[in-house]
């Protein structure tokens, strides 16, 4: 959709405010309730206007810092917020493992790397994410479904009305305590659905420097791809 020279998608739900964001490939994306007709969510989008431009400015500073990284001897991969060079070598078992410091891929699947590092992030991580999810739903007394490490498109994790959590592979390339943030984050909305008051404040109980993990994802989150 678009209001004069700002595109943007439209999301309606079961929610009571209305809430833009801009989605981490710079998209703009209003939140609304069901029902909402388009007149109000264009006076919306107008009496946003300044906010949406300068946002999108900070993301495309921001966006300078992606790399496209090559499957290659000696180019860098993050895991766990540490970076390991990459090592080809022709006789192998594994296609990919980590190994001594460093990630060793057969040479002759170079040219799949993109799907064996993907294939890494999820079996990794979903053990990993499995486990942290685990230790903090108890402190939030909540309960959830699936757990799941997968492509997301532009957000690093969901949670669905019923309880299933989504995880984005790119998590894995974060710090732990940024990927506990991001569970944390998940789990809360198992109590509330909406980045509302009580939201942040519940996180906060939880996690009470969750904010620095928000601004080390706002300004490294363009990095972590491969």
């Amino acid at each position: 959709m678009q209001y004069k020279d700002i595109k943007y998608s439209l999301k309606q739900s079961k929610r009571k405010t209305t809430s833009i964001l801009i989605e981490r490939d710079g998209s703009v994306t209003v939140l609304a309730p069901e029902g909402y007709d388009i007149e109000k969510i264009e006076s919306i989008v107008e009496e946003k206007r300044s906010w949406i431009y300068r946002n999108l400015a900070e993301w495309e500073d921001l966006n300078r810092t992606k790399v496209e990284r090559e499957f290659v001897s000696g180019e860098g991969f993050p895991y766990l917020g540490c970076n390991y060079r990459l090592k080809l070598v022709d006789e192998q078992k594994e296609d990919l493992i980590l190994k001594n410091g460093y990630f060793m891929m057969r040479r002759d699947k170079a040219e799949y790397g993109s799907e064996l590092f993907k294939h890494f992030y999820r079996t990794k991580g979903l053990s990993r994410i499995s486990k942290r999810v685990e230790h903090f739903a108890p402190k939030l007394g909540v309960d959830y479904r699936a757990i799941r490490v997968m492509e997301l498109q532009h957000h690093w994790a969901s949670c669905s009305p019923k309880g299933d959590l989504n995880f984005h592979w790119r998590c894995l390339m974060a710090p732990l305590a940024v990927l506990d943030y991001i569970v944390v984050h998940e789990l809360a909305h198992r109590v509330e659905r909406n980045h509302n008051a009580a939201f942040w404040n519940l996180v906060d109980k939880i996690m009470p420097d969750y904010q620095k993990h928000v601004s080390w994802l706002r300004h490294n989150g363009a990095g972590m791809d491969l």
